[in-house]
Order: C-alpha cells, then structure tokens, then sequence
C-alpha cells in the first residue's frame, strides 16, 4: 500500500470511529481497532499529514483527532461505499408506504418512514410544478357568475380556485371552455403553459373570450407556488437525542423553520441523478454548520419532479443515510407513477 493509500485508509478509519463513539480517535485506538498493517509511530506520522492538509482537527490538546468538513468531503467522495438496505428496511419502507391514499399522504408517510429509519430530520418537497405535467382541468359551475376551476397534475397535486365571471354563462359555454382547456393543456408541462395560455382567448368564440380571459388570469396565478406549502418536514424532536453533535440546536431550528433554506437545497437535488452530500458550510446557511444534508430526486417516468432528503450531524452514518434516502425517494417515484 503506498503513502497515500495508506494516509486515505487512516482517515477513513478516523471517520468510521469518530461517527461510531462520537470520540476523538487516536493513534493507539486506530492500532487496537484497525488491521492498518503499520506501527503506531506510522500511523502517527499519517495524522499529522492529515492534519497538516485540513482534513482533521485536534479539538485540544493531548485529544485525539476528529474529522473536519474537508475530511468528510474526501470520505463521502471517495471512501464511503453505499451499504444496501436490509430485508427488513425494505419491508418497513413498503409497509410505511403502502396504502397511501393520495400525494399529501404518500409524502407525508415517506418522511415519516425516513425519519424513522435515519433517526435524523426527514424533509420531502412536493412535486415542483412546474416539472409537472398537466393531467386534467375541471370547471364546476358554483353559480352563473362563480366557477370552481380545479388543475389536477400528473405527480397528483391538486389545486383549487374560484373564479368570478364579468357576467353569467350558460353551461354550454361551460362545457366548451372546459374541453378547451383539456384539449390544449393536456399532458403538457406547467413550465410551458404560460405561453400556451396567453394564445387561448384567440381560439374560442368572441361571446366566451372575456370569460377565457378571466380563467386565464387565474389560472396563471396557479402557476405562482408558495414556497410554504411545498415540503414535508418529520423527525424534528430526533434533535433532541444528538445535543453532543449540535450544542446549540436553537440555529438548526431556526434554519428549518425557514423553509425556503432547505428548498434550495432540495431543488439542487432535483436536477441531478445521484444522492447529494452537502457538509457543514458546504449548506451555505451559518445555522447549519455543524449539519449535513443528504438528499436526492424522485421522479417518474425517468424526469425528477421533486426531492427528498435528510438533516443530521456531520457525524452521521453516511453510507446508510444516502442508501436510505434514494430506497425512500425510489419508492415515492413508484408510487406516484402508479396513480
């Protein structure tokens, strides 16, 4: 094994400890728990190579040595090997999941599942909508000025508005917006409906183009989507059993309760295939220092629509926590195909 082989072996060795006993590892306990194959004064010489490059620390003097966020990077990147779930993780998932009746209650049991099995802070963001596509557009007469218009998209998410009419329509004309709308819209992504919808009132007859006009208006507000409704958060009181890992919880919460952070870091998963490890300030969020963020796409049909992810301490079992979020996400992808 050359130097530097040698010098990764002792750093992944370090991490593994460290994240196990939540200790500062020494020299002498790398050579009790690890077949390293050298001495001790080897073995020493590595860490301060190690740490020399940034990637441990000694928190005081005569301690050990404890990763830093670089020394993670390197053991996430290129030491970490994905352990795949067991049996009875698969089944817990599957039993968590099965039965759910709709979107809300397939995001909200797949957080539930996470946080169970990660013993961390479980977030799922809901189907962006704009990587939704538009599966059915209803219009319920309330009165002859009122109208219910209902979007229904692909992933299940399902909004509501009710329209006021500049003056009463007659159902005829009802039925034959409604058709409109589904024969221009269906299938279509949102992203490209703004577009699409601007053209519409050109299309249909002068008596009914003031009406078009008004459902168009709100039906591009639709498109508009509060940041507040858009995740899923579960497992917040695990923080309460990691007070050694975060000593000052009261910036992690309040870095959750401000969702729009975690958003960001949840559409940065969207668009990639892999399971994405951000580390202490990796997060760019002060409240998130001493956090890791673990968090990957789900989609259907081959196309991510959304993310799911996990927030713990830097000193979490990585290679679990990134093989349970993407058996997490996979099971959502599939049951929002099956829909």
């Amino acid at each position: 094994m050359g130097v530097e082989d040698r010098k990764l072996e002792v750093l992944r060795a370090i991490v593994e400890d460290y994240i196990a006993t939540n200790e500062p590892v020494g020299s002498k306990s790398l050579v009790d728990r690890h077949n390293l194959g050298v001495s001790s004064a080897t073995i020493r010489n590595d860490m301060a190579a190690l740490e020399e490059e940034g990637l441990i620390a000694q928190p005081h003097t005569s301690a050990g040595r404890v990763p830093t966020d670089a020394g993670y990077r390197i053991f996430v990147d290129r030491l970490t090997e994905i352990k795949p779930l067991t049996g009875a993780e698969r089944r817990a998932i599957a039993t968590f999941l099965e039965g759910a009746v709709d979107l809300d209650d397939v995001l909200h049991r797949a957080v539930r599942a996470l946080a169970q099995l990660t013993r961390n802070v479980a977030v799922v963001q809901y189907p962006t909508l704009a990587r939704s596509r538009v599966r059915h557009l209803e219009l319920v007469s309330i009165s002859t000025t009122r109208l219910m218009l209902v979007l229904i998209t692909d992933t299940g998410r399902v909004e509501q508005r009710l329209v006021d009419l500049p003056e009463p329509v007659a159902d005829g004309d009802v039925f034959e917006l409604r058709a409109t709308l589904n024969a221009t819209l269906r299938d279509r992504t949102l992203a490209e409906t703004p577009e699409i919808i601007a053209g519409l009132p050109e299309q249909v007859d002068a008596g009914v183009r003031g009406m078009l006009t008004t459902l168009s208006s709100v039906l591009l507000e639709v498109l508009v989507e509060p940041a507040s409704d858009r995740m899923v958060l579960g497992g917040t009181a695990n923080l309460s059993q990691q007070t050694l890992d975060f000593p000052a919880i009261r910036p992690v919460l309040e870095a959750l309760e401000e969702q729009v952070v975690l958003l960001r870091l949840l559409d940065q998963s969207v668009s990639s295939s892999k399971v994405l490890v951000r580390i202490g300030n990796e997060t760019q969020v002060e409240g998130l220092a001493g956090a890791s963020v673990v968090s990957t796409g789900y989609g259907m049909h081959g196309s991510a629509v959304g993310a799911v992810g996990v927030l713990g301490p830097r000193r979490m079992d990585y290679a679990h926590t990134m093989a349970r979020v993407a058996a997490v996400a996979r099971y959502v992808g599939v049951l929002l195909e099956d829909r």
